[in-house]
């Protein structure tokens, strides 16, 4: 039954998608809607960062609040299971350690990072995002180390 039971949960868990997801699609075609061009999943970047805006030196992250911790408390989506803790606590722990990485990493490059969140790619937020990469795009790009 156990065995059954892994299989279920393999099988699952391989129907999470890294990339594509429907936050992400949302980002991308709100800012692209906003007239902004990037590059998508960019390899030689630590983390592939979702989209790159290389001109100005601009990463996005469009993270799972689930996944990736999201810190905000009145978030829903960002909340703990109650069952086989032994196994979410690190796991989760993790990829929120990974990210903290990934951020120092890309700044030690001269690059800035934008996280934006599942919960929040309603339509507002992603007009904000827009404006807000427009911003950073019209400033002089960060400095290389």
């Amino acid at each position: 039954m156990a065995h059954e039971d892994e299989r279920a949960r393999s099988a699952q868990m391989a129907r999470i998608k890294g990339r594509d997801t429907k936050p992400e699609m949302r980002v991308r075609k709100a800012l692209h809607a906003s007239g902004l061009r990037y590059r998508l999943h960019v390899k030689d970047l630590p983390g592939r960062p979702d989209l790159v805006f290389r001109s100005r030196r601009i990463a996005v992250f469009v993270h799972g609040c689930f996944w990736h911790r999201h810190p905000d408390p009145s978030c829903k989506l960002a909340r703990m299971p109650k069952s086989n803790l032994d196994f979410w606590r690190p796991k989760l722990e993790g990829n929120r350690l990974r990210d903290i990485r990934i951020r120092e990493q890309l700044e030690a490059l001269g690059w800035s990072m934008i996280e934006v969140w599942e919960c929040q790619t309603s339509r507002l937020d992603l007009a904000a995002l827009a404006e807000r990469i427009a911003h950073y795009k019209d400033q002089d790009p960060p400095h290389k180390p």
